[in-house]
């Protein structure tokens, strides 16, 4: 404990930082700690109550591991704070905000729960309406908290609202629970759960030979309709667009569970399906502290610019938004985006377009099975 007063409210060092997954006395005490130095601070000949200081978010705070005996590669963040202040204009809230939430995170801890960050807000927007009126300003405070006490949001008590679907070639149990069968769960699959610590203790079994992470979840259900597991023995998993942390996290378990198993990523040919297979390959900035834990070796399937040449009609293709523009510009930007990504992402801007994934019926429903049938025995993916 004592090595934990020094300096400010938290500890310093000169390693990349991370989010330790820690029990809930170890939050418990790191949250007290921090109130101590709160209440120290308060009663020095020069106080600094008013300064926060965070580990930041930013991109610029943002660096890049890579293995040194494989090509896999994580973002995290270095040890740089950005200081929330209570006498400037512009933090004053998120300064009182981040006390809010590790207050009821405290709770939380004591009574031995956990709850959902939409039952976190609505619980905030109660207890504190004049600093609570949107769910991403409760987001924002988790993150500042995890970035101030570095433990996981799932330490904190907070579960991960998951939207996310699992079908085919897997078996799952739950402790004390029957096995499921995801093959047999229909065209909506196996809803993941956003209890990472039951995902943590799930039992799999498969004999697949691919996982395939689907952006869209249309797409899922027509492959899961389709029962492309049985073509391609393979497991197919969304998170229905940005990925969620349930989702993230399985795929993520996966991978440690089977790792023989090549993880393919179908994504829309536009910056945002880009974005979103790069999520589950290397992490996201925002959550820099605990992204590594939910990263995994994904390998682009498609759509890429041989697809949208060789497959995809000219009308299909559908001009590129200011959005697209600003994702393209912040991907580019990073240090973590491999070349060929690189250049696939300048075709995608030099040609003023994007496609989605569903223009590939204009060959038929059942084309898309082919599709993917096709570039796997090629190996045709990067």
């Amino acid at each position: 404990m004592g090595e934990l007063l020094k300096n400010s409210i938290f500890f310093s060092d000169q390693h990349l930082c991370q989010a330790d997954i820690l029990p809930p006395s170890e939050v418990r005490a790191r949250i007290e700690v921090a109130i101590l130095n709160f209440l120290k601070n308060l009663n020095s000949t020069t106080p600094s109550v008013s300064d926060l200081q965070v580990i930041s978010r930013k991109m610029s705070n943002s660096r890049v591991s890579r293995g040194l005996l494989t090509e896999t590669s994580r973002i995290f963040l270095s040890h740089s704070f950005c200081t929330k202040s209570l006498m400037n204009e512009n933090t004053t809230n998120s300064f009182i905000r981040v006390w809010k939430v590790m207050e009821m995170c405290y709770q939380i801890l004591i009574q031995e729960k956990k709850v959902t960050q939409r039952e976190l807000f609505y619980k905030l927007l109660c207890n504190s309406p004049q600093y609570f009126t949107s769910r991403s300003q409760v987001n924002r405070s988790i993150q500042d908290l995890v970035a101030l006490l570095r433990c996981s949001r799932y330490s904190l008590g907070i579960m991960a609202s998951s939207r996310g679907a699992v079908a085919g070639r897997l078996l799952l149990q739950e402790p004390n629970q029957e096995v499921v069968d995801c093959s047999a769960c229909g065209s909506s699959g196996y809803a993941i759960s956003g209890d990472l610590n039951l995902l943590e203790k799930l039992v799999m079994k498969s004999d697949a030979r691919y996982i395939i992470v689907v952006e869209k979840h249309a797409i899922f259900q027509r492959l899961a309709e389709d029962r492309l597991f049985n073509q391609i023995p393979c497991i197919l998993i969304t998170a229905k667009g940005y990925p969620d942390i349930g989702t993230r996290f399985l795929l993520h378990r996966m991978s440690r569970e089977f790792p023989e198993l090549p993880i393919l990523g179908l994504v829309d040919w536009n910056p945002a399906g880009l974005a979103i297979l790069c999520t589950f390959k290397f992490g996201s900035i925002a959550m820099g502290l605990e992204a590594y834990r939910y990263a995994c070796d994904v390998k682009w399937l498609g759509l890429r610019k041989d697809d949208i040449e060789q497959l995809v009609p000219e009308e299909s293709l559908i001009p590129l938004k200011p959005r697209d523009h600003q994702i393209a510009k912040s991907l580019a930007s990073s240090e973590i985006l491999p070349d060929n990504y690189k250049e696939e992402l300048a075709v995608i801007i030099e040609s003023g377009h994007r496609a989605e994934i569903e223009a590939l019926y204009f060959h038929g429903y059942d084309f898309l099975a082919k599709y993917i049938g096709k570039k796997i025995v090629q190996a045709n993916y990067i």
